[in-house]
């Protein structure tokens, strides 16, 4: 056996002991009622059910392959119908085995039943009692099998009224061996309804969802990898341009005309700072000259204001080393509410770092 079929045997037992035990749990859980029919000598059924109403009949014929009693749809659906049939309908054998294979029964039966019985599995239906010990390490079972061809007659008369599960049993009461009261019945058949849970059916759904998590896993896996490289490789990159950032702050701080440190040196001999423009203005300007208007953008200075000799401003503007041709950009006006010449005076600006 190859290692993919050991381990698929392995998933295959794992998902169907959990279906089994979800399944037994359920069935404790929501238990449908019983509903028991036990064949007596002259083939009618014995009825026996919790609850019976006094409409119903204390025995059922079976004719024509259909049981022929009133209000039975109301009995049948919903309950599960276990039809226990009388002994001569069955074939009996007794079956020795050791006893480490008593967790292994249905699957040794199976295997062995077209040798203990005239029909292979697919032509019965079969059960085994539960072991009892026999001797030293070994134990015995009573295997039941039955055509299922008459299985089938009793299971479909039934599934018309709609039960949760039809059971055939074997009334092994009077086989010598070894059975105690509690195994006087053997299973041979069981059928679920459709809405009912199939351990088979939930085994099927397990495995799929299992295979489903695992493609997802691995996906998962793989995209989580990609990232990782992908945010590996921004890294590797981010830090790249931060060393050559270093690198180059390092060059700038060692000197060269093109380093970050000669431009800001440049730039600030480039352009005239405001504070010793208005610093270098309030110097020329006379007493009697106040100020209302100021604007400095572009290496030039606009000014208005209010003074007793608006023409003297101009050569008081132009010797200073921080201004250079002065003019009227508008008219000098004055006015009755006016101490002085309202006038207006633009000039270039020299970029000078000192007053």
């Amino acid at each position: 056996m190859t290692l993919l079929q050991s381990t698929r045997a392995i998933f295959d037992a794992w998902t169907g002991t959990v279906a089994a035990t979800v399944v037994a749990g359920f069935d404790r859980m929501v238990s449908p009622r019983l509903v028991r029919l036990v064949e007596n000598d002259q083939g009618a059924f014995a009825l026996d059910a919790a609850g019976r109403g006094e409409n119903l009949p204390a025995e059922i014929a079976f004719r024509d392959g259909q049981f022929a009693a009133p209000h039975l749809a109301q009995l049948f659906r919903g309950s599960r119908v276990e039809i226990v049939l009388r002994p001569a309908r069955f074939l009996f054998r007794p079956l020795e085995l050791p006893a480490r294979a008593s967790d292994f029964l249905d699957g040794i039966v199976r295997a062995q039943i077209d040798r203990l019985t005239p029909w292979s599995a697919s032509e019965a239906v079969f059960g085994c009692g539960a072991p009892s010990p026999s001797g030293n390490e070994t134990i015995t079972t009573l295997i039941a099998a039955a055509p299922r061809k008459l299985a089938m007659g009793y299971v479909e008369a039934v599934s018309g009224f709609h039960p949760s599960a039809v059971a055939i049993c074997a009334d092994a009461s009077g086989q010598d061996q070894g059975q105690g009261p509690s195994q006087s019945r053997i299973k041979v058949f069981e059928q679920k309804s459709r809405g009912a849970i199939d351990r088979v059916r939930l085994s099927r759904m397990l495995q799929v969802l299992l295979g489903a998590a695992a493609v997802v896993a691995i996906v998962a896996a793989v995209l989580a990898s990609y990232l990782a490289d992908s945010l590996s490789a921004r890294e590797s990159e981010v830090e790249r341009q931060i060393n050559q950032r270093r690198a180059a702050l390092r060059t700038g701080i060692d000197g060269g005309e093109r380093s970050p440190l000669a431009l800001l040196e440049r730039r600030k001999y480039d352009n005239a700072a405001s504070v010793i423009v208005l610093e270098s203005l309030s110097r020329v300007l006379p007493d009697h000259t106040y100020v209302t208007e100021l604007h400095l953008a572009g290496g030039k200075i606009q000014i208005a204001g209010i003074t007793h000799d608006a023409p003297s401003l101009i050569p008081l503007i132009e010797q200073s080393q921080h201004f250079t041709r002065a003019t009227f950009y508008a008219p000098t006006t004055r006015s009755s509410s006016d101490p002085g010449e309202r006038f207006h005076i633009e000039a270039q600006v020299e970029p000078r770092n000192v007053p």
